[in-house]
């Protein structure tokens, strides 16, 4: 997943032309771009939605409200069937939060027929407690397949105000930023960034972009339509990128042909986890081409 992006749950001309978007992934949102009015409407519009956003291998992964809502159950409901892969939910911060969503989840493919843990579940790591429990949350339920960093409600959480200010703002997500890529990896699990919030500003989204995979991420959400092909190319592996770790591998596979387990390329160091580095970007690549060529 390199892109992902909401859209209000509430428009049925929004996700309609969402359909004609390469997003990675589509996320019907039924939280923070829905008014309370508008809610169950919501719901039925996503519902109607569904069968076609899901033409042509298409993921969804619809947004629902967070538990303190009393929301979560009947968006789940209202979602859940063979278009969808999995749901999204924020606000989650506790072991027991994801236990409890992942009964939810239980029941709704139980009702809609599906088969058992076929949906997954994505988290967004956003307030103190979830960061302090981050680890354990990317562990708490076998169907948790990616965590995502929020620092609009994390800066909310820790009663601080939220800047745009680039440095200040470095200071302000690197810790949120470290410790979920962290826990991600640790467990297994990917780990994506928010969405950059000043739209049409692509300078801004490739340093968010560029940082963030410089501390593991893969992937980023996005908020309008003209983000996504820029997140997807950011997070392709570049020609360049591509072209050194071939190198980097023939040039192993010369050292090993010589009896030597390393070797240098450009005057820098090529051994093992070198090596591991280049094979892993080499099949990202192929993961992501394979991904396209059946869309």
């Amino acid at each position: 997943m390199r892109s992902l992006l909401f859209v209000p749950g509430n428009r049925a001309d929004m996700l309609d032309r969402a359909r004609t978007v390469p997003a990675d992934v589509l996320v019907p949102d039924l939280h923070n771009s829905v008014p309370p009015r508008e809610k169950e409407r919501g719901r039925q519009v996503i519902a109607d939605a569904l069968p076609a956003l899901a033409g042509g291998r298409r993921r969804i992964i619809p947004r629902l409200n967070p538990m303190h809502t009393g929301l979560t159950e009947d968006d789940l409901a209202a979602v859940a069937g063979p278009h969808i892969q999995g749901v999204t939910m924020g606000m989650t911060s506790t072991v027991d939060d994801v236990r409890l969503l992942d009964a939810m989840l239980a029941k709704a493919e139980t009702n809609a027929g599906l088969r058992p843990a076929s949906l997954k579940l994505v988290l967004w790591i956003e307030t103190a407690l979830s960061l302090v429990n981050a680890f354990e949350l990317c562990r708490a339920s076998p169907r948790l397949v990616a965590v995502a960093s929020a620092i609009e409600g994390f800066t909310v959480d820790m009663g601080v105000e939220r800047t745009f200010e680039w440095e200040d703002e470095q200071v302000q997500e690197h810790y949120l930023l470290s410790r979920t890529a962290v826990a991600a990896r640790a467990a297994g699990v990917q780990a994506l960034d928010a969405a950059c919030l000043v739209v049409g500003d692509e300078e801004r989204l490739a340093k968010e972009a560029h940082r963030a995979r410089l501390l593991g991420y893969t992937g980023k959400f996005a908020i309008h339509p003209r983000q996504v092909e820029q997140v997807n190319r950011l997070f392709t592996p570049s020609e360049r990128e591509v072209a050194r770790a071939r190198r980097v591998l023939q040039a192993a596979s010369e050292a090993e042909s010589q009896g030597r387990g390393a070797t240098t390329l450009d005057g820098i160091l090529v051994d093992a986890p070198v090596i591991a580095r280049a094979r892993a970007l080499l099949a990202r690549l192929d993961a992501i081409t394979q991904h396209e060529s059946g869309r």
